[in-house]
């Protein structure tokens, strides 16, 4: 799915068993809206702010009053995954799924989680492949960097990390199996100003969760780690596909890679300044696949 993007309104039929959505935000007014309707299918949505002021707050009770099953609580950030954690705890659904403000499910993944019985047996987890929105491209092609991801699990069986700064996972009580059937679609359109700045912010958290793990960088890591982050995108993960759009996309990969080395040295100085915080935004860009 190239090009740019366009709301998805195809209906999905109410789920087989309750299915609950956790999702946390903050001054998310510009996308929060798709993320809500691609989800109308759920039976419980669970929104966490954490203290919007561009009218996030009340487009969210707009939808409340149309019907969506939205339960909204407003609370304080804790940071990414002890927030996520209580937004997990909130749902009342057998399986739950976490979404970011800024993504949507498209129509195939919606039927496909709508038909899921209340229990797969052996399966705590599933993984659901997510597909980037590239400025100037649109959504990458299904052969660019196929990421899956956990995404959909099963209430009492996972729990996030709540240790992670950043790239906050689950911890899973049983086997994750692939949900094939649709995508996750990650939309933000940021100008280069705001997504340096972004980069910059979770390069910093990126860098205190590797100095606390006792990670050191190395001169070697400094010069050679953001060329081959560099390298794997646009060549190994495709996104030379995307024309230059994707040589930007892949070049901003690699400056998240050495900021990340440049600030992980710094504060093995004792001398970085203090990190900063982006409370309830996503995504932070993807490097690990």
């Amino acid at each position: 799915m190239s090009g740019t993007f366009e709301r998805d309104t195809t209906p999905a039929p109410p789920a087989a068993v309750p299915v609950s959505v956790f999702i946390i935000c903050k001054n998310e007014r510009d996308t929060i809206g798709p993320c809500i309707e691609s989800v109308d299918f759920c039976r419980d949505i669970v929104i966490v702010d954490s203290g919007s002021t561009d009218g996030t707050i009340a487009l969210i009770e707009s939808y409340r009053a149309k019907g969506y099953p939205i339960r909204l609580i407003e609370r304080e950030w804790p940071g990414f995954a002890r927030q996520k954690q209580f937004a997990l705890e909130q749902c009342e659904g057998p399986w739950c799924l976490m979404l970011d403000a800024d993504e949507r499910l498209d129509a195939e993944l919606k039927r496909t989680i709508a038909a899921l019985p209340a229990e797969v047996e052996g399966v705590a987890a599933f993984s659901i492949q997510e597909r980037e929105y590239i400025v100037g491209y649109g959504y990458a092609p299904w052969y660019v960097h196929a990421r899956f991801n956990v995404r959909l699990v099963r209430k009492g069986k996972s729990r996030i990390d709540d240790t992670a700064l950043i790239h906050e996972s689950f911890a899973i009580d049983g086997a994750v199996q692939k949900l094939r059937g649709g995508v996750i679609l990650h939309y933000r359109a940021l100008s280069i100003t705001d997504d340096v700045a972004r980069t910059s912010t979770y390069a910093a958290l990126k860098a205190e969760q590797k100095f606390r793990a006792g990670r050191r960088t190395s001169l070697g890591r400094l010069m050679l780690a953001p060329a081959m982050r560099f390298l794997k995108s646009y060549f190994f993960q495709r996104y030379f596909t995307c024309g230059r759009a994707g040589f930007i996309y892949s070049a901003m990969l690699a400056q998240y890679v050495f900021l990340t080395e440049a600030r992980l040295y710094r504060l093995s100085l004792g001398n970085d300044a203090p990190r900063e915080t982006l409370a309830g935004h996503r995504h932070e860009p993807k490097v690990e696949g």
